[in-house]
């Protein structure tokens, strides 16, 4: 990305969409400026200006709340910014996760690659920590062949649920199963990132 492209407003200013890296969530809009964008790629953390306050500003310096940037990307026009982040806390000054919480249409079921990733989190940290009564912590210390002969019962489990009539009970049975198959992964050291790359690279299109 050329910073020369970028169409900057009569203020020197261009929107910020900030979009989390692994789940594909928009977390908020900003705006920034060209020293916002150069010290976001040089740093390699989110930068940007602001209005209200009229000054440049880190994310995350006075919460704690940084978000690494993964990809900057300019729109087709050159008019908006994309970071794609790896955020480290909530990126809305209210606490929530995402700046867009406050539905105006019925509410949808969040995207799958938001829910695998704050699943794969949650696994991330139980075997970090191994809580008392965790499901995860019991299945660790059982060790890697009581997971894999899981991901087996669960691959059968959702043949039968497959064969049956109707649907709940295979997506139930299935997201069983790929929650199994990303214990593994972790107990493999592994991560869902693994799994993008390598999926990519077999549908790049040619």
């Amino acid at each position: 990305m050329n910073l020369n492209d970028v169409k900057f407003d009569e203020r020197g200013l261009v929107p910020v969409i900030i979009q989390d890296a692994a789940s594909g969530e928009v977390l908020t809009l900003a705006w920034a400026n060209r020293e916002a964008l150069e010290l976001t790629l040089k740093t390699g953390q989110t930068h940007l200006y602001s209005r209200s306050r009229g000054r440049l500003w880190k994310k995350g310096e006075t919460s704690g709340n940084v978000q690494d940037l993964v990809e900057m990307r300019l729109d087709c026009d050159g008019d908006a910014v994309l970071y794609r982040v790896v955020p480290h806390g909530p990126a809305c000054h209210t606490g929530a996760r995402s700046c867009f919480h406050n539905p105006v249409t019925a509410e949808a079921a969040p995207p799958l690659g938001w829910v695998l990733e704050h699943v794969w989190r949650t696994i991330q940290k139980r075997l970090a920590e191994m809580p008392e009564g965790s499901y995860v912590a019991r299945m660790h210390a059982a060790g890697l062949d009581r997971v894999l002969k899981k991901i087996g019962e669960e691959a059968g489990e959702v043949i039968i649920a497959a064969k049956n009539p109707g649907t709940d009970e295979l997506a139930w049975e299935a997201s069983d199963l790929l929650f199994h198959l990303m214990l593994t992964l972790a107990e493999k050291e592994m991560s869902l990132d693994d799994l993008a790359r390598v999926l990519n690279e077999r549908h790049q299109p040619g």
